[in-house]
């Protein structure tokens, strides 16, 4: 058991030891480990397979980056998939396994893509896969099989997740000396900081190299520094510490978002188990000031067989060795065109690890770190590469050849160097995911090779390794600078503070390598990866550029270079350089990929938040749903409100019940709550003005008292709302709206009301809930009314068809709206939502001789459908403007208003568009289906021609038939055609084209 682990060191604590299981494999590891460290310290080797090669893979990097050690952790509703091991917690009981390798694996069938990998190059998916076009399915079937990403849990998540939103002065995202620095300057100011950081522990880099066990800071052990400035900021009462927490996301207006892992830790025997602990957290920050101290990510090097298990970045075997007490290889190399991996050396040394060589591509050799390594005794192999490398599922050998500098021609290998560990460093990449997000430029620095943060745009600096500090002294200083800058310009006053001091020495440059030369032409040697995890290589850069694809946003496209969970992180830069060299360009001229959010992936749990259940969308009740719950009402959600459907009696099924509602409005009286029908007060000077800007008729030649009914088009001239509109005086209006347009109604003429004509007085409220509205319809309605004491005369020649008027109903103040929706004799009634029920109550009593009835939202639709009235949302969609539904008087020609100028389209004048008709079935007793196309002979070869859709279908109890409307391509010259209705499961129905007005053609019931 853990026989890489070390005896002594490290940062774990062997005192709690785990057990977890990989693959079914029973392990142990200790409290402190991480998934990857614990796998390492048992010489699990190989974690998974490549995404298109199926080639055997090992951990590579211990941090995000890691782009191959993606494991399913848990099992069953708390399974997660595409979880990086480097980021995985060790906890009691832990479960793991790989999502690719069928059988096992460690034999996995699909291994025989990489023995035929030419055939398999970049784009191969998009030319092979396009015919024949039938087995596409299986195309996708086989495909995604085969891309092993692992499975998503098919039932509720049992985890909770939480999201918080806060505010602060100054936001730091990094937690290492930088970003330390950084916090302490301006906490010590008086600032409001938060310090996150996406490891379990603060420290950054002082947690991993040996700088933290021996060199000093102000002339303390660097771990002992750490101590004491955590300490200060966890006592801070300004100071919000948050480890375990990514700043993944950079917005406008110094709005960030953090994802913080807060239930998944070494205390916990399963996921999902806690009942009252979020397991994740999002924190929306809007912040004053932001430092950006994310560091800098290690670059591998681009050799032959570069991605084989055992070859890992030489900053990852020091945080093995320094801090998981973990030493991946018994004999190691180290391939180098920087100082930077000769600690690593060092660390192997020291750890026990017999160190064969290093390796530096650099003839002139490395700085001052040299002289211990050579005091070590290591060998160091100047003006050499690793050029190729034996062992597939370990590292058995590398090959090391002489190299004169010249990137264009090969080598012979002539240095055979047997090693199960080859500790690469290709120089490093700053973090500049966050500033490119926040709408910041990058610059190339050519001494570092590397881009590095240029102009900000927002309130945000970058310090460290972030900014292209490399020195453990210059972090420090530039941390204490940025913090002390942030607190300023938040106003707080300057404080003197010092940046500590440490040893430096002296380095030499680091060599450009992004493509290390071969034994042979970079096409003929496929397995030069520059992406690890979508198995990119140099040869699929080469063909990318050789089929056009010059600018980098296309080649990334064309060869998945930055796919994945990974996001280029750190194979990007490398596949730049190839870009750059191939085409002969400096690479500042080449630029980098868009950097978007997520820095690194973050589940749906956390951007879903908190479970509620059906408290998820509010729900709307009016000031009747007592009764109508009372009365047996069947529900539906419109818009958020509950509505009653209709009102079942004793045995009753809905299409009974919806029959007989409809009769009872036809023939006698009945009565609907239409409270959830947008209403909007448009008062002002300039009413009038506004109104005509937004509707299609004429609004100033409207009198005091009217009603008119109206419709609002989008700019693009389709129909977007409709509704009732009253002038109740010369400056003020009621306008109703659709019950699933009311919000957006109000804020789209909100939107253009402040940012368009800002200069019209005119006010806009809301009085949906004020207000609540009953109807009463059918050929007793008036004589209801009547009954009640109405105070206005409800006569014809008094009271005629669309007009408003304020009276007094049972003693209650009331407004009365001369209005149809059912085609029959109706009242609409508003009074306040506090009276509404007692009104209600009386209406019911006073109605009982002549049998009156409530109706529902169904029998209100089939109404309207025997009437011709068209349902917005449910008839349009998006592309029906007024003229294909006939009403081609509302279009008025003397004035401007929103859509008119699109109106005037070719498209909107074709004479082919779909038309609002009718329909009636030929058999007069099949009901159309709903969605149904409609087409002219059902029997001609696929795919058939459709010239249009079913939009509404139902049973009229009054006509004693099924009706049905619809748009039909020049559907009104077509009246007396025979069509088919042809539903998604095959049914075809022979229907009649016909006047979309079934009932009462010419409106002589509404106006009695």
């Amino acid at each position: 058991m853990q026989e890489y682990r070390l005896k002594s060191a490290g940062r774990i604590d062997r005192s709690k030891p785990l057990n977890f299981s990989f693959n079914g494999q029973a392990l142990q590891g200790y409290a402190g480990d991480t998934l990857a460290s614990a796998l390492l310290a048992n010489g699990i080797k190989v974690i998974g397979r490549s995404f298109k090669l199926h080639r055997p893979r090992g951990i590579v990097a211990m941090g995000v980056e890691e782009p191959n050690a993606l494991v399913q952790l848990g099992s069953g509703a708390a399974t997660v998939p595409n979880l990086r091991a480097t980021e995985i917690i060790l906890y009691e009981g832990l479960q793991a396994r790989s999502p690719r390798g069928w059988p096992s694996l460690h034999f996995d069938l699909a291994a025989v893509f990489d023995r035929c990998s030419s055939l398999l190059a970049a784009g191969f998916y998009y030319k092979t896969f396009m015919a024949p076009r039938k087995l596409w399915s299986v195309y996708e079937h086989v495909i995604r099989a085969s891309a092993g990403w692992g499975k998503a849990p098919d039932s509720a998540d049992p985890d909770h997740y939480e999201h918080i939103n806060a505010h602060c002065d100054v936001l730091i995202a990094g937690a290492g000396p930088t970003g330390l620095m950084a916090a302490l300057a301006a906490a010590r100011s008086g600032a409001r900081v938060i310090l996150a950081d996406e490891q379990s522990e603060m420290g950054g880099s002082l947690l991993s190299t040996a700088a933290s066990a021996m060199a000093s800071i102000d002339g303390q052990l660097a771990t002992d520094w750490l101590e004491a400035i955590l300490a200060e900021l966890k006592g801070a009462p300004n100071v919000t510490l948050l480890p375990r927490t990514t700043v993944f996301g950079y917005h406008d207006h110094n709005f960030l978002t953090l994802s913080e892992r807060c239930n998944i830790s070494s205390d916990e025997s399963s996921l999902g188990q806690s009942l009252y602990r979020a397991r994740e957290r999002l924190w929306r920050v809007r912040a004053k000031q932001v430092v950006l101290a994310q560091g800098a990510i290690e670059r591998p090097l681009v050799f032959c067989n570069n991605d084989r298990p055992g070859i890992m970045l030489a900053s990852a075997v020091s945080q093995c060795i320094q801090r998981y007490a973990v030493c991946p290889g018994r004999r190691a190399v180290v391939f180098t065109n920087n100082d930077s991996a000769y600690q690593t050396a060092i660390d192997l040394h020291q750890a026990g690890a017999a160190v064969a060589a290093i390796v530096d591509s650099r003839a002139e050799g490395a700085g001052a770190i040299h002289a211990e390594v050579e005091r070590l005794g290591i060998t160091v192999f100047r003006g050499h590469i690793v050029c190729d490398v034996d062992g597939a599922s370990g590292l058995q050998e590398v090959a090391v050849a002489a190299w004169s500098g010249d990137r264009s021609k090969t080598v012979e290998s002539s240095i055979k160097i047997a090693c199960d560990l080859l500790a690469m460093s290709g120089g490093w990449s700053p973090s500049v995911h966050l500033h490119s997000q926040s709408g910041g430029k990058n610059r190339w620095n050519d001494e570092l090779q590397c881009f590095v943060p240029d102009v900000a745009v927002q309130a945000t600096r970058s310090a460290g390794a972030g900014n292209g500090a490399m020195d453990l002294q210059d972090c420090l200083l530039q941390g204490s600078q940025v913090g002390l800058a942030a607190a300023g310009d938040c106003g707080f006053a300057p404080i003197e503070l010092a940046a500590p001091t440490t040893q430096t020495s002296p380095t030499h440059p680091i060599q450009a390598l992004w493509r290390v030369p071969a034994t042979q032409d970079a096409d003929r040697c496929p397995r030069q990866f520059i992406d690890f995890q979508n198995d990119t290589s140099v040869a699929d850069v080469r063909l990318a550029l050789r089929e056009g694809y010059r600018n980098i946003e296309h080649v990334k496209r064309y060869t998945a270079l930055g796919f994945g969970t990974d996001q280029g992180k750190l194979g990007n830069i490398n596949g730049m350089g190839v870009v750059a060299e191939i085409l002969d360009q400096p690479i500042a001229s080449i630029g980098t990929t868009t950097f978007r959010p997520a820095y690194t992936p973050v589940t749906f749990g956390l951007c879903a938040g908190v479970g509620v259940g059906q408290l998820f969308d509010p729900v709307r009740k009016t000031a009747l749903h007592e009764w109508h719950e009372s009365a047996g009402a069947e529900f539906e959600v419109v818009g958020q409100w509950l509505r009653p459907e209709y009102f079942p009696q004793a045995g009753e099924t809905r299409p009974q019940a919806v029959a007989r509602e409809c009769l009872a409005v036809r023939s006698s009286l009945a009565i609907l709550d239409a409270s959830t029908l947008g209403k909007i007060r448009v008062e002002g000077p300039d009413a009038v003005e506004f109104l005509e800007r937004l509707y299609t008729h004429s609004i100033a030649n409207m009198k005091v008292g009217r009603c008119a009914y109206g419709i609002l088009l989008g700019e693009d001239g389709m129909v977007k709302d409709d509704g009732v509109m009253a002038r109740l005086d010369e400056t003020s209006f009621y306008l109703t709206t659709t019950t699933g347009g009311a919000a957006q109604v109000l804020a789209w003429m909100e939107s253009w009301l402040q940012t368009e004509w800002p200069e019209l007085q005119v006010f806009l409220t809301s009085v949906t809930e004020q207000f609540s509205t009953i109807a009463v319809a059918g050929p007793n309605s008036r004589r209801l009314l009547q009954q009640l004491g109405c105070s206005i005369s409800l006569t014809p020649e008094d009271f005629p068809f669309m007009t408003v008027r304020d009276a007094e109903l049972a003693a209650l103040p009331v407004q009365l709206f001369r209005v149809s929706f059912s085609g029959e004799l109706a009242f609409e009634i508003n009074i306040d939502s506090r009276f509404a029920l007692h009104l209600w109550q009386l209406l019911m009593d006073a109605g009982e001789a002549w049998s009156i009835t409530p109706y529902g939202t169904e029998t209100m639709h089939v109404l309207r459908a025997e009437k011709g009235f068209f349902m917005v949302g449910q008839d349009t969609d998006g592309s029906v403007n007024p003229r294909d539904l006939g009403l081609h008087w509302m279009v008025r020609k003397d004035r401007d208003y929103l859509g008119k100028r699109s109106l005037s389209r070719a498209d909107a004048l074709r004479a082919d568009r779909k038309q609002w008709v009718g329909l009636e079935s030929l058999d007069s007793k099949t009901k159309v289906p709903e969605g149904a196309q409609l087409v002219v002979d059902p029997d001609v070869p696929t795919p058939v021609p459709m010239c249009g859709h079913v939009s509404s279908s139902y049973i009229s109890a009054c006509l004693d038939k099924p009706i049905a409307l619809a748009l039909v391509a020049s559907g009104r010259e077509r009246r007396g055609e025979i069509l088919f209705a042809v539903s998604a499961d095959g049914l075809r129905t022979a229907v009649k084209i016909v006047t979309p007005v079934f009932y009462d053609a010419h409106g002589e019931r509404q106006n009695v």
